[in-house]
């Protein structure tokens, strides 16, 4: 057991890892390929809004410090890591984004999670898939990871962006739809399961239900005579697990702030003494519930272990081919960062010399664009017929205007200057656009021979 525990909260540190990486499992990551989140097994909370989510966290943690209010309350995934204690240590949490911090008031905590959302949303009531990661130490825990997803909803409130229903249900999907991801579907028992939001979606991305647990909440709200049988027993919606069924606080409880304890025995005097569920006892309530997917979070660690491993080996060979590409390490201190850099330049002028006067192809090519390329261009040029003596006496005369003049006027002169030169300009100019490439060639090559020659 203290073996498999261990693996548990191993897991944890690489999903922390992944986190401060940019790799948190849900959304786009930009890449087609398989990411370390992904191999990781998790467990996934799914569920509408007022199927009591919420509720089902602090009774298996039990501690209040979830935020609560009308519409969409959690904003973004919320990775809540249960760690065991042992007996007579006091209960703290820690968050991954304030290092080192210490809560053992919970209050402070609830705060903190709504602060750190809107750090990342805003006031508003837009969501984010970067996830906020919650470690809660407690020696009334099962070591365990769920990840709290932000609550389904069917239409948009007023300050909700119209496609917010989407938004969430494309948030959910990307962390349901991983087969690593075990999925627990909160669904209230006050509901035909058959319009439960958490079961259809878990529906449409595990047919089989071999991934899916299925709780079923506020079965004491259920109207007098009617009871959750067909569900419990798995006659109405048949998973792979069976489900379990919990009996939340009210909202006058939680108004009263009844101690967490105290609500986890009512819960199981609950169905100890009901008619209707009192042979499924041992298997209903918050605390059954947390054991049982710890256990089956073990299993299904134990079993990815290889395919775990194997991906982290194949990752670091990547990256460390990826180093070696990069050649030789850069000194740490100021002053060797500064001897690097001139070495650089001192072999990039060499190799860029080389390149202009021999040694090194390039400075032919801007010798022919000189040598071949102006003059013929230039000897295209009209000057044959722009400098004829028809031309000249034209320009001339035009100079004179009405009163003719004994010696040709310098304005003649000055605008057959003009317009011949204006000849030499588009020769000119492709001759320096055509010198300008070249040299940018050259230099895109000094570059690369020197990370060759000096890094490799």
């Amino acid at each position: 057991m203290a073996a498999m525990e261990s693996l548990i909260g191993l897991v944890n540190r690489i999903q922390r890892a992944c986190t401060v990486l940019g790799d948190h499992g849900g959304g786009d990551t930009g890449s087609s390929l398989p990411t370390l989140w992904e191999e990781l097994p998790s467990v996934a909370v799914v569920g509408g809004q007022s199927s009591g989510k919420s509720s089902v966290l602090e009774s298996i943690v039990g501690r209040d410090f979830l935020p609560r209010g009308s519409g969409i309350v959690t904003r973004r995934p919320l990775v809540l890591q249960l760690h065991k204690l042992e007996q007579g240590m006091q209960d703290y949490a820690e968050f991954l984004h304030l290092d080192k911090k210490r809560f053992t008031d919970f209050a402070a905590v609830r705060k903190e999670i709504q602060v750190e959302t809107d750090r990342m949303t805003g006031k508003s009531n837009r969501i984010s898939n970067v996830p906020i990661h919650l470690s809660i130490y407690s020696p009334n825990v099962v070591n365990l990871t769920l990840i709290d997803l932000p609550g389904l909803t069917k239409v948009a409130v007023e300050g909700q962006p119209e496609s917010i229903v989407q938004d969430i249900e494309n948030m959910v999907r990307s962390y349901i739809a991983k087969p690593n991801c075990i999925i627990l579907a909160i669904t209230p028992a006050n509901q035909d399961v058959a319009t439960s939001d958490a079961i259809k979606i878990a529906r449409e991305v595990d047919p089989t239900g071999d991934r899916t647990f299925g709780v079923l909440t506020k079965l004491d709200l259920m109207d007098r005579g009617t009871n959750a049988l067909d569900v419990l027993d798995g006659r109405s919606y048949r998973l792979k697990h069976p489900w379990v069924g919990i009996v939340n606080r009210s909202q006058a409880d939680i108004n009263t702030n009844m101690d967490m304890v105290a609500a986890r025995r009512r819960e199981g005097d609950y169905f100890s003494a009901s008619m209707d569920y009192g042979h499924l006892a041992s298997k209903m309530g918050s605390e059954y519930l947390a054991k049982l997917l710890s256990e089956h979070l073990e299993s299904v660690i134990k079993a990815r272990i290889p395919a775990i491993a194997s991906m982290i080996n194949k990752s670091i060979e990547e990256l460390e081919s990826e180093l070696d590409h990069f050649g030789k390490p850069v000194a740490i201190d100021a002053g060797a960062q500064l001897y690097t850099i001139l070495e650089l330049c001192r072999a990039f002028d060499q190799i860029f010399k080389e390149h202009l006067d021999g040694g090194r192809p390039g400075g032919d090519r801007i010798y022919a664009v000189f040598d071949y390329k102006l003059p013929v261009d230039l000897r295209r040029l009209p000057f044959d017929r722009h400098l004829s003596l028809q031309n000249v006496r034209k320009v001339v005369s035009q100079a004179d205007g009405y009163q003719p003049h004994l010696i040709a006027p310098e304005q003649g002169y000055r605008r057959l200057i003009e317009s011949s030169l204006n000849y030499f300009r588009g020769p000119a100019q492709s001759s320096v656009d055509e010198v300008h490439f070249l040299l940018k060639e050259i230099v895109r090559r000094s570059i690369g021979a020197t990370q060759v020659s000096f890094f490799v």
